[in-house]
């Protein structure tokens, strides 16, 4: 559900690795066919919901080390298949940014904070839980809120806040919902006819080609900017192009 945000990355000259956490994810495929269908109750406790990020951080640095792999010219796949010609030894992870969306951001969050491989993160709209709620980071951030999402609203976003020490954006976007930040943005206006909904119940009321773009603009640049070291004047205030962008101190 981040496709929109991944394509732009990717044609940046971005490496884009996407997760599905087994047996949160309605279904993850193995090698060899085994499919494991969702476990994750319709009603979860916050224990279910602690659990679940522990294990997406888990997974993340599963995946982190198999890139290490990747980077070093091994082949981790587990059916032994051949890899796209380049990739194997063509990554440079001296360079890695973390993102993700509601709970993906937190777990962007939290392994931007604990993993010395993660250079820069971003959360889409996500409350942040975990040790990271409190102890904020030392690395570069972005938070990107919807728009009835405030540090008064969610107190993890504030003691976040506080408490990091980083190069630090928050940016909320006028006109936007939680589910904004995934492609819903996108696909949801195709649909809406079909679900029976207005669209703006699941998405908000900012256009939304512009919701897209200005998603793609603000976290390309951020990761420009602390990957490739590019210099933007994107965050240095309120954006003539994207002014439903709102800059938050």
């Amino acid at each position: 559900m981040g496709a929109t945000l991944v394509e732009e990355l990717a044609s940046r000259g971005y490496a884009v690795v996407t997760v599905d956490h087994t047996y949160e994810a309605a279904q993850v495929e193995f090698p060899g066919g085994r499919l494991e269908r969702t476990a994750f109750p319709q009603r979860p406790t916050q224990e279910d919901m602690a659990k679940a990020q522990r294990v997406r951080e888990e997974d993340m640095r599963f995946v982190l080390d198999q890139l290490a792999r990747l980077g070093r010219g091994d082949n981790p796949d587990a059916e032994r298949r051949g890899l796209p010609a380049g990739l194997r030894g063509g990554l440079d992870l001296t360079r890695v940014g973390a993102l993700g969306h509601s709970m993906g951001g937190a777990t962007a969050a939290q392994l931007t904070h604990g993993d010395r491989r993660v250079d820069a993160g971003v959360n889409l709209d996500g409350g942040f839980r975990g040790s990271v709620a409190t102890t904020g980071v030392a690395k570069p951030f972005l938070q990107i809120a919807a728009e009835n999402h405030t540090r008064a609203s969610d107190p993890s976003w504030k003691s976040f806040w506080d408490r990091s020490t980083g190069w630090k954006r928050e940016l909320r976007f006028t006109g936007t919902a939680h589910y904004s930040f995934s492609d819903a943005e996108a696909m949801v206006p195709q649909l809406a006819g079909e679900l029976g909904v207005p669209a703006s119940d699941i998405i908000g009321t900012m256009d939304p080609r512009r919701a897209v773009t200005a998603q793609r603009a603000y976290v390309s640049a951020f990761f420009d900017l602390h990957l490739k070291g590019r210099q933007t004047t994107l965050f240095d205030g309120r954006s003539s192009r994207f002014p439903e962008v709102k800059p938050i101190p």
